[in-house]
C-alpha cells in the first residue's frame, strides 16, 4: 500500500453555503496482521476516542428513533451471532476492536448493524448519498481495451457524525483494502489489493430490521476476500440480509449494480455506459415493497438530474472528471448535501465526504468536503498493493 496520506485540512465549504464543522486533520487508520483479532485489536488501539464518540452520537440517533438501550442491546448481540454464522472471522475483528477501545463488544456490533438498528426508526429517515460509475459500453460503441472504469459518490450522513469517520488501510486478510468508514464499523467504501471497487448506498424495504448480516459487515467480507466482480456478487448472494442496500461492484472489466434487500438480491442494468445509484431500488420485486417516503420524491429527483447531465456531457476520462457532476446548489437536487442547520437532530444531511474509485490503480481518492469542494482539496490518495 501507499506511503503516509496526504495530509488534509479543513476544507471550505461550498459556496453560498453555511460551513461544514470538519476536524482540522482527518484520522488515518492502518492496520496489518493476518489474525483478524489482532487486526480489529491494532484499529480499536487507534480509535480510542473515536469509538466513544461514536457511540455516544448514535445512542442519541438510536434514543430519538424510538430505540430503547435495551433493544439496541439486543439487536447487536443477535447482528453479532448472525455475523459469526457467516464469517466468524469478522466477529474475531469486531471483538478486538471492542478490546483495543476498551468498550463492550455489543457496543462495537452496534455501531457496525447501526443501518439495521435505525430501520426500526420512523423519526431519524437514512441518508442520501449519490454514486456513478462509468463502465465500458461496448453496445455504444466503446473500446473494450479502452480506460475508463472508475467511480464517484458523495457520502451523506448526520452533520452530527462530520468527526466519526476516517480513512482505511486494512491488510493481512485474503485482500488488502483501502478507503473510508466510520469509527468502529468494519468497512464503507473502498478498493481491493485485486482491483474490486464496491460503492455504498442505503436504500430502504419494509422488511428491513435484525436478523441477517449487516450491510457493513457485508461491505468490509467483499473487500476482504473478493478477486474480482463475480467472485464479489457470489459472496453477497450468499449472504442472510436483514436490511437494505446497495452495492456498485465493479473492476477494469466492469461492474455490477446490487439492489440488497431482506427479499433477495436483484442485479440493476447499467446505462449508456453507467453504473447509476441513489436511494431508491432499481429492480422490480424490492421495489415493490419499499419505503418510498424515506427517499422520494428526492432520491428520483436527484438520479434523473444526474442521468440528464450524464447524456449531456462527453464521455469523462477519469474519475475526477465526473466528481463536477454531482455539484450542485440552489433549486437543484441535493447531489450536493448541505445540512439546514434550522432543522433538529437527525434531520441535518450533509455531504460528509466524495470517493472516487479507480480499480485499475487500486486507488481510492477521499475529499474531506462536497464535490463543489473538489478543486480546492486537499484529497488524500490510498492505494491497495
Amino acid at each position: 500500500m501507499n506511503a503516509e496520506p496526504t495530509p488534509t485540512t479543513t476544507p471550505t465549504a461550498s459556496p453560498g453555503a453555511a460551513p461544514i464543522p470538519r476536524p482540522a486533520h482527518r484520522r488515518h487508520v492502518r492496520v496489518a496482521a493476518d489474525d483478524p483479532y489482532t487486526r480489529g485489536t491494532e484499529r480499536g488501539g487507534q480509535l480510542r476516542d473515536g469509538i466513544p464518540a461514536a457511540i455516544e452520537a448514535y445512542d442519541r440517533l438510536f434514543a430519538l428513533g424510538g430505540v430503547s438501550p435495551a433493544q439496541v442491546r439486543e439487536d447487536a448481540e443477535r447482528a453479532l451471532d448472525a455475523i459469526d454464522r457467516f464469517r466468524p472471522g469478522a466477529r474475531a475483528e469486531i471483538e478486538g476492536i471492542a478490546h483495543g477501545a476498551g468498550v463492550d463488544v455489543w457496543r462495537v456490533a452496534a455501531l457496525n448493524a447501526r443501518t439495521e438498528i435505525l430501520a426500526r426508526s420512523t423519526a431519524v429517515p437514512p441518508g442520501e448519498c449519490t454514486t456513478v460509475v462509468r463502465i465500458r459500453d461496448v453496445d455504444a460503441g466503446d473500446n473494450p481495451s479502452a480506460a475508463g472504469v472508475f467511480g464517484v459518490q458523495t457520502w451523506d450522513w448526520h452533520v452530527e457524525l462530520t468527526d466519526g469517520w476516517h480513512t482505511l488501510e486494512s491488510r493481512g486478510g485474503a485482500r488488502g483494502f483501502v478507503g473510508l468508514t466510520e469509527n468502529g464499523i468494519l468497512a464503507k467504501i473502498g478498493v481491493n489489493s485485486a482491483g474490486l471497487a464496491l460503492h455504498f448506498n442505503i436504500l430502504g424495504h419494509v422488511r428491513d430490521g435484525i436478523g441477517g448480516v449487516p450491510v457493513h459487515v457485508l461491505a468490509a467480507v467483499v473487500l476482504g476476500e473478493a478477486g474480482g466482480v463475480d467472485e464479489a456478487v457470489d459472496i453477497v448472494r450468499s449472504a442472510p440480509l436483514g436490511s437494505s442496500g446497495s452495492f456498485a461492484l465493479f473492476g477494469e472489466a466492469g461492474g455490477a449494480l446490487l439492489d440488497l434487500s431482506p427479499v433477495g438480491v436483484f442485479e440493476a442494468p447499467a446505462e449508456h455506459g453507467y453504473l447509476l445509484r441513489t436511494n431508491h431500488f432499481l429492480t422490480a420485486v424490492p421495489a415493490a415493497d419499499e419505503k418510498s417516503w424515506l427517499y422520494q420524491p428526492d432520491s428520483g429527483e436527484r438520479r434523473e438530474f444526474v442521468r440528464a447531465r450524464l447524456a449531456d456531457a462527453k464521455p469523462p476520462e477519469t474519475a475526477a472528471d465526473m466528481v463536477g457532476l454531482l455539484v450542485t446548489g440552489p433549486g437543484e437536487p441535493p447531489v450536493t448535501c448541505v445540512p439546514d442547520p434550522g432543522l433538529p437532530l437527525g434531520r441535518r444531511w450533509a455531504s460528509l465526504a466524495t470517493v472516487t474509485l479507480d480499480p485499475a490503480t487500486r486507488t481510492a481518492n477521499v475529499l474531506d468536503g462536497t464535490p463543489a469542494d473538489a478543486a480546492r482539496g486537499p484529497w488524500r490518495t490510498l492505494t491497495a498493493r
